[in-house]
């Protein structure tokens, strides 16, 4: 498996927003999306805002694989269900990095709903 580069980890996890797109069965890209990304310690995360009721995150589920764009990283993925007990940890890295916006809309990512939808990104070569 591979394994992200410092640099990578630095670029997507610092930046504001990441574009994603999954992997439809045959092959193509779906539509970009704007979610927001955390990282922790070597990993970096995704949530849904709407739980599983979201196209983009469904969309995920399909094939488990797509694409993502941030700080200048363009790169395939694999999308990960995370570890359930990361919750805490994934949930304080959304409060840290988002914390500047308005109570209510970090609250979104870090309801249950949400929690459900916890996706870990694994580049893929």
């Amino acid at each position: 498996m591979s394994t992200w580069t410092d640099d990578e980890l630095t670029r997507v996890g610092d930046a504001d927003e990441l574009l994603i797109a999954s992997l439809r069965q045959d092959g193509s890209l779906s539509s970009w999306r704007t979610i927001w990304v955390v990282r922790d310690h070597d990993d970096l995360y995704v949530r849904s805002v709407k739980g599983t009721d979201s196209d983009w995150y469904r969309s995920t589920r399909i094939r488990q694989e797509g694409r993502i764009r941030a700080g200048g990283v363009e790169k395939d993925v694999t999308f990960s269900d995370a570890d359930p007990a990361r919750n805490d940890e994934v949930d304080g890295a959304y409060r840290t990095k988002y914390g500047h916006y308005a109570q209510s809309i970090v609250d979104s990512v870090l309801s249950d709903g949400a929690h459900s939808t916890t996706m870990r990104l694994l580049p893929r070569t």
